[in-house]
């Protein structure tokens, strides 16, 4: 791709990510600065369920202000084009950072766990799902996570179709109440947030690897492999990946707990 292709006002640089249903430019803005472009594949361009899911992503992602969370900048879902313009996070994704150095040290780990509670609290304040907090939708930078990718959030209130056997996000990152074909909540967000700071600790899937079938079957049986996590973090984690959705701290709770120095030795979170 030449350097000097564009989309509407955007100079597109290269491609940095690409999925089933869009791409990702690097690119720059009519002011020289970096974004990141997410553009409708050319054959789904034209249709209407895959531009009202860009839509409705760019309306949930536009709500939400936080320092650890990729921001909107702008969109153009009715272009010939669809496509819309978020914050350039620099960094590596959580996932290809373990993969290449192992797991976060323990001081490292516990930094990155608030701040990515602190991201999931803005998020669920502003009245808002991800549904796929998981090591790939997270950007790393020192200690600092970054949250991206809302491609399949959605506001709180919105109409879910969800049934049983429809996985839909990471399904090594699912809370056991989503692969059962329940409503995505706030919980079911702190549960794939505890999913993913485990495998920061470790460096592998608490819930394994293998078959969806597999996975999904320890998932359900709430099989998490937390050995290796720090027993200060442990705790908090064992209290967010709870069977009983109702009975998970809030994200608010969990990164207040891990400013006050972790959790409680009885897998409760701190006040």
């Amino acid at each position: 791709m030449g350097t000097q292709r564009r989309l509407g006002e955007y100079r597109l640089l290269a491609e940095i990510g690409r999925g089933s249903t869009a791409v990702v430019h690097l690119a720059m803005d009519p002011r020289g600065r970096e974004v990141a472009v997410k553009e409708l594949l050319p054959e789904l361009a034209g249709e209407p369920e895959a531009i009202f899911r860009l839509a409705r992503e760019m309306s949930a992602q536009a709500r939400v202000r936080s320092e650890y969370v990729a921001r909107l900048l702008d969109g153009e879902v009715g272009a010939a084009r669809p496509h819309v313009a978020m914050q350039y996070v620099p960094g590596c994704p959580l996932n290809d950072l373990i993969a290449a150095y192992g797991p976060l040290r323990p001081d490292r780990l516990v930094r990155f766990a608030r701040r990515l509670a602190l991201a999931l609290g803005d998020v669920h304040d502003a009245g808002v799902l991800h549904r796929d907090v998981s090591p790939g939708n997270v950007i790393v930078m020192g200690d600092r996570p970054t949250l991206i990718d809302f491609g399949i959030a959605h506001e709180a209130g919105a109409e879910q179709i969800t049934r049983r056997g429809m996985v839909v996000g990471t399904p090594a990152f699912l809370a056991p109440e989503l692969i059962e074909g329940e409503r995505a909540t706030t919980a079911s967000d702190v549960f794939s947030w505890a999913a993913t700071v485990a495998c920061a600790a470790t460096g592998r899937p608490p819930f394994g690897r293998g078959s969806l079938h597999g996975v999904c079957f320890r998932i359900l049986r709430g099989q998490a492999d937390l050995d290796g996590v720090p027993e200060r973090l442990a705790g908090l984690l064992r209290s967010a990946l709870l069977r009983d959705p109702s009975r998970r701290p809030t994200a608010r709770r969990l990164a207040g707990a891990l400013a006050d120095g972790g959790g409680t030795g009885d897998g409760t979170a701190a006040a």
